[in-house]
């Protein structure tokens, strides 16, 4: 690993705005693509990007060797669930909000970690900063003009989207010796598969007439928020590391709630406001304990 330059930081911030634009990216798809349709096309133009490298790299492609199984189970956990809940969310609630909501992927998977692997347990400043992340999203839900009755629901299946991110992370432990191209690769294609008779059956794309805003957008997600940004974090984490790249995490919510505003005009709340500082000074004190760990 090497010392961050200035193209690592600008690396890092490109990933973030790459990440954080695709809330309000949804939530122009849905305009047009149910959600079950905006996750096919999203795996199906990710997939493109990354097995493209993969020949240029002569990576082999092990999506239906014998690990297949944790393969699709991956693909489904860590892409056709979370696409799913997000986008079927999103329709009904501020992409801004989607935003906020997905930061906790860091909060949860340190939970998850806890009880599941064997050097990821809490201590206090870890247990701290989970009580104030988690805390600014109790609060978010109590804000009466952005979540309702009508929408209580779509917020809950966005929070449980980016449960599992954080299942599908775990997961992937199983097959962490395996390059990281040739397993997203490999997800991503068992992805399209499980996909492909869902979207048929469900939602007949081929019957829709979509915006044009739309169509880029959804094209917009699996092109580049998908296939480039997991490529983007390749390069990241070989160059400068699991902590450098991990900082993605403050600059998500933040950047999402600015484009949200700027492209949608979405509202922000005080509470919206609260709710990101908390959220952000939670992931900061997870990630100094973790820091802290690696340093000694």
């Amino acid at each position: 690993m090497r010392q961050p330059k200035l193209i690592d930081y600008i690396l890092l911030t490109v990933l973030a705005l790459i990440w954080a634009s695709a809330f309000f990216n949804i939530k122009i798809a849905t305009y047009s693509f149910g959600p079950v349709t905006i996750a096919f096309l999203r795996v199906f133009f990710g997939a493109i990007p990354v097995l493209l490298l993969c020949y240029y790299k002569n990576i082999k492609i092990e999506a239906f060797s014998k690990d297949w199984h944790w393969f699709a189970m991956i693909g489904f956990i860590n892409l056709v669930a979370p696409f799913f809940l997000i986008a079927y969310g999103v329709k009904s609630v501020q992409s801004n909000l989607a935003a906020i909501l997905m930061s906790t992927t860091p909060l949860s998977s340190t939970v998850l970690g806890h009880f599941y692997t064997k050097n990821e347990k809490f201590n206090f400043i870890k247990t701290f900063g989970i009580l104030i992340g988690f805390s600014g999203i109790i609060y978010l839900f109590s804000d009466n003009l952005l979540i309702d009755d009508n929408n209580f629901l779509s917020a809950l299946l966005i929070l449980l989207g980016s449960t599992c991110y954080v299942i599908g992370g775990v997961l992937t432990l199983k097959i962490s010796k395996k390059k990281n191209e040739n397993v997203t690769g490999s997800i991503l294609i068992w992805a399209v598969i499980i996909l492909i008779p869902l979207v048929s059956f469900i939602e007949q794309p081929w019957n829709v007439t979509p915006r044009l805003d739309s169509t880029i957008s959804v094209i917009y997600l699996g092109l580049v928020s998908t296939g480039i940004a997991w490529l983007l974090r390749f390069r990241i984490l070989v160059n400068n590391g699991l902590i450098f790249q991990s900082q993605v995490s403050y600059l998500i919510p933040i950047f999402g709630t600015i484009l949200s505003y700027i492209f949608l005009k979405e509202l922000i709340t005080t509470k919206v406001l609260i709710s990101l500082i908390d959220v952000c000074v939670g992931i900061y004190f997870v990630r100094k304990a973790d820091n802290k760990k690696l340093i000694k």
